[in-house]
């Protein structure tokens, strides 16, 4: 088996790499699947606003706790639900509405990605040591094509307390690209227990660090 140590600080490098990774993105995708139409999405966001009402004082919150590893990550402007839809673990299609009730660290990956390989182990680590009813790290792979890439990836970087969330349409990505909070990969969402978005971050981390957890442990909490 590979070892691979939990990413430490992003380097310059590994961050033009992401930005790289966004264009290729962009330039291989051109429809963007949200859920349902565009209106229908815009109605959704509306009648979920009264929602994410309460999300507002725990970003005001929050925002002492964006520094050192987790600085890059920004406090959300205007906390929404941004509806998603990608496939479980057990390959049936879900929502991010079916996480509700619990805070999710939601990140996108690709095996190609270079920063996204490196922070895998820690974000692994994140959800060993975090995961739980009330908080998951969900990482959703968009390689294309079948499972064997990321599942041989898993194995042989020791990713065991990770599950396999999948959009092999790259349709994820280009929902969080048109609303201005992915260029590139790795994107980060951090979602509250109502499905609400609290902060957001492109580029690596190193998500096993004292700031990440000190993050995590005050977004969870009620």
């Amino acid at each position: 088996m590979t070892e691979k140590r939990p990413f430490r600080l992003p380097s310059a490098r590994l961050v033009a790499i992401a930005a790289v990774a966004g264009i290729v993105c962009g330039a291989g995708v051109v429809m963007f699947r949200l859920i349902g139409s565009e209106g229908q999405v815009q109605g959704e966001v509306a009648a979920q606003s009264g929602l994410c009402e309460g999300a507002a004082n725990r970003i005001a919150s929050l925002k002492p706790l964006l520094k050192g590893q987790v600085a890059a990550m920004s406090a959300s402007e205007r906390p929404r639900v941004i509806p998603l839809s990608f496939k479980g673990p057990d390959g049936a299609a879900m929502t991010q509405a079916d996480l509700k009730g619990k805070t999710v660290l939601l990140n996108l990956w690709a095996t190609w990605c270079v920063p996204c390989r490196e922070e895998m182990p820690a974000l692994n680590a994140l959800e060993k040591e975090k995961g739980a009813n009330n908080f998951e790290v969900v990482t959703i792979n968009i390689d294309t094509g079948d499972d064997e890439k990321p599942k041989t990836f898993m194995s042989e970087y020791g990713i065991d307390s990770l599950k396999l969330y999948r959009d092999s349409s790259m349709g994820v990505f280009n929902a969080l690209k048109k609303e201005g909070l992915a260029f590139g990969l790795p994107a980060t969402l951090l979602i509250d227990d109502q499905g609400c978005l609290l902060g957001s971050m492109n580029g690596p981390a190193a998500w096993d660090s004292q700031d990440a957890k000190a993050l995590v442990d005050f977004a969870k909490a009620k």
